[in-house]
């Protein structure tokens, strides 16, 4: 028994020291590759040119490719030489309607068009990133084929911002055209870069880790009259205003706030076309954002409530539309626990950070639901900068320190290997 414990920590530091060495290697054409991508953003479902690099790149490797896949999608398999378990990693593709506002030489002048209006397109949430530190994670692997005990799929995915009006795409469609089927996986991991930690730090927690979002539209429907006359009809606006108040008692005074944190937020409100015109509806629409699956519920129920009779008290009637997103990105415990000493070792004890959930998103979840899943963050925020002061994901200043790509490759790469193993 011991003799077979000594073995397996033995093969595990070899793999390790091989992933290592391999990393530095593919280090330069990672960076390379990410100004590549980032110089040519593509928005959700549209991603023909990344499609392609991807393509080429994993064939040039050895590894079967399978495409296309949601649309613009890439699956990557790499087959161990010996038999074992299959385990997924995912890259998202898509950039975002940003205009970019960073000066570095690779800087994104693409110009596209989102929703009928023309938009700047810039990967401001790191998508390039991903995408070149997956493929560098291929490279690796293939070349650790004849110790691979096992299956990797390379999951490249489009439109994890979301797909395109009247358009399916994302995790969700990768799903449901059987990404996760053939061959069947047994576990999936993801990575994010951010700028909310420092090049070096990685960080994740177990269970429940990004909120679930849904969207609602609210239409308050009263009586137009004459602004001077408001009691000879409804005023929908008014009745808004208070339902908008009302909305915030939900997270505040209504649900269990010492469980889990929750947001309700009223992101847009139209109604009305001159100064001294009552309008007969108003519009307001918002997101909905959790971290407990009957607590999503119970939202979207005192949402119905609050606005139907606020409105009713006023003399008015709402309708609501409440839209399902992204379920809670969840990281499953058993296989957090299982992978946690990788993830130490690669980042170092006191660069691996077990943090609070964030009430942004992540279509990753859509896996999650089928199979278990790890996600994490990688920080690429400079290392002089401070996180009040770094640019957000999803800003048009947001900034890649890449020094920090190093530790994703490696992260990705050891958490595969070492799941095989195990």
């Amino acid at each position: 028994m011991f003799a077979a414990l000594f073995l397996g920590v033995a093969m595990t530091a070899i793999a390790a020291d091989h992933i290592d060495t391999a990393a530095v290697k593919v280090e330069q054409r990672v960076i390379e590759t990410r100004r590549d991508i980032h110089q040519h953003p593509e928005l959700g479902n549209r991603e023909t040119r990344t499609q392609k690099l991807i393509v080429d790149r994993l064939t040039s490797l050895g590894i079967e490719v399978r495409t296309p896949i949601a649309h613009t999608g890439v699956l990557g398999i790499l087959h161990g030489a010996k038999s074992g378990k299959v385990v997924a990693l995912r890259a998202d593709m898509d950039a975002l309607p940003v205009e970019e506002q960073v000066d570095v030489p690779f800087k994104s002048t693409v110009r596209a068009t989102y929703n009928g209006q023309e938009v700047g397109v810039m990967h401001a949430c790191g998508h390039d990133a991903h995408v070149a530190i997956l493929l560098g994670v291929a490279e690796i692997l293939a070349s650790m084929k004849q110790e691979l005990a096992g299956t990797v799929v390379f999951l490249f995915q489009p439109a994890e911002e979301g797909a395109p009006e009247g358009e399916e795409g994302g995790a969700a469609l990768m799903v449901k055209e059987g990404a996760l089927d053939n061959p069947k996986v047994d576990a999936v991991f993801g990575l994010h870069v951010t700028s909310r930690f420092a090049v070096g730090e990685l960080a994740y927690r177990p269970e429940s880790m990004m909120a679930a979002v849904d969207s609602f539209k609210i239409v308050v429907h009263g009586k137009q009259t004459h602004g001077a006359y408001p009691w000879l009809g409804v005023d929908p606006i008014v009745i808004a205003s208070q339902i908008v108040l009302g909305l915030q008692t939900i997270p505040s005074r209504q649900v269990d706030a010492s469980l889990a944190p929750s947001i309700v937020t009223v992101g847009m409100i139209r109604g009305g076309v001159r100064n001294n015109i009552i309008p007969d509806s108003v519009e307001m629409v918002g997101t909905i954002r959790s971290l407990d699956a009957h607590m999503r519920d119970e939202i979207h129920t005192r949402i119905r409530r609050t606005a139907e009779n606020i409105a009713t008290s006023g003399g008015a009637t709402a309708s609501v539309t409440i839209t399902p997103g992204y379920p809670i990105t969840f990281n499953d415990r058993a296989l957090t626990e299982t992978m946690a000493p990788t993830l130490r070792r690669v980042a170092g004890a006191d660069k691996t950070l077990v943090v609070n959930p964030v009430l942004g998103a992540e279509d990753f979840s859509f896996y999650q639901q089928k199979v278990p899943g790890l996600f994490f963050w990688i920080g690429t925020r400079p290392k002089n900068v401070t996180a009040e002061d770094a640019a957000s994901n999803h800003s048009p200043k947001f900034y890649v320190d890449e020094s920090g790509l190093l530790l994703g490759i490696r992260a990705m790469a050891n958490v595969a290997v070492d799941y095989l193993k195990k």
